[in-house]
């Protein structure tokens, strides 16, 4: 079932939402050559009490993972590009690092992502980076009242394409609002002009996540990381977005702090 909600409802997922966004630039900002991924852990824990929020990852318990979860961050490093588990690791010289969070303030939830390298980067992984995040602002620029639910996958698809990367089926956007997960999927590529109209009161977490040079993924033992087939590159972009009358709203813009940092608004660094 999808809830339409209200724009008291919205402005009161817009407070979570720039807790949110506030913290992933914070995040950003920390994570460095030499910091521990538990470092980054602990500090969000940290921020996240402090607001008085609840994360909605903590004890969540899909049909695909292997126990609860037990961390209020994914955090995933190169070929890692969803539900990475923070562990011992030290953040090494360019590392591309994806962060994904998702809290409820009030009873309100919002979730987000953003990839950033740490230290040196390579070229070729920050075209990759850019790829999620051109794809991201053409999602959001898609979700417009009235249009098709096709029409913000297919604007993902059409990015992913034109940079030459492929797009994995599996794993997608979704509704979002009183809970994490909410209908309806959003998928990453899809037909323009099908599917669910988009109604005013609608909100959904926008996520396109790609890997350089595969639409393969591999999970981990641990059966949450979820990784390229291949051991590629990857990287993961996210905002919560609401329909509105007068067009998409983004409820967890965050300040743009680096070249890395994920703002549907920031001019792209070069072309596809």
């Amino acid at each position: 079932m999808i809830e339409l909600k209200s724009a008291e409802e919205l402005g009161r997922m817009a407070v979570t939402g720039q807790f949110v966004g506030e913290l992933l630039a914070e995040l950003s900002e920390v994570a460095a050559v030499g910091v521990n991924l538990m470092d980054l852990e602990h500090h969000a824990r940290r921020r996240i009490s402090e607001r008085g929020a609840e994360s909605c990852y903590w004890d969540y318990a899909p049909s695909f993972g292997r126990g609860p979860f037990r961390n209020v961050l994914c955090l995933s490093v190169n070929d890692a590009v969803l539900h990475g588990l923070p562990h011992d690791y030290l953040l090494r010289d360019g590392d591309l690092l994806s962060i994904d969070m998702a809290v409820g303030i009030d009873g309100w939830v919002a979730d987000s992502a953003v990839s950033v390298i740490v230290g040196t980067p390579d070229p070729a992984d920050l075209r990759l980076i850019e790829a999620t995040e051109v794809a991201l602002a053409a999602a959001i620029t898609a979700a417009q009242p009235g249009g098709r639910l096709g029409d913000i996958s297919a604007a993902i698809g059409e990015v992913a394409r034109s940079y030459g990367y492929g797009v994995n089926g599996e794993f997608g956007g979704h509704g979002i609002g009183r809970t994490m997960h909410e209908a309806p999927h959003v998928p990453n590529n899809g037909r323009p002009r099908r599917g669910l109209k988009l109604q005013p009161g609608l909100a959904i977490a926008i996520e396109p996540w790609f890997c350089r040079s595969t639409d393969k993924i591999k999970f981990d033992p641990d059966g949450w990381t979820i990784r390229s087939a291949d051991g590629s590159r990857t990287a993961h972009s996210e905002h919560t977005v609401a329909i509105t009358d007068s067009g998409p709203q983004v409820l967890t813009r965050r300040p743009t702090r680096d070249a890395t940092s994920a703002d549907p608004t920031r001019k792209p660094a070069c072309t596809p």
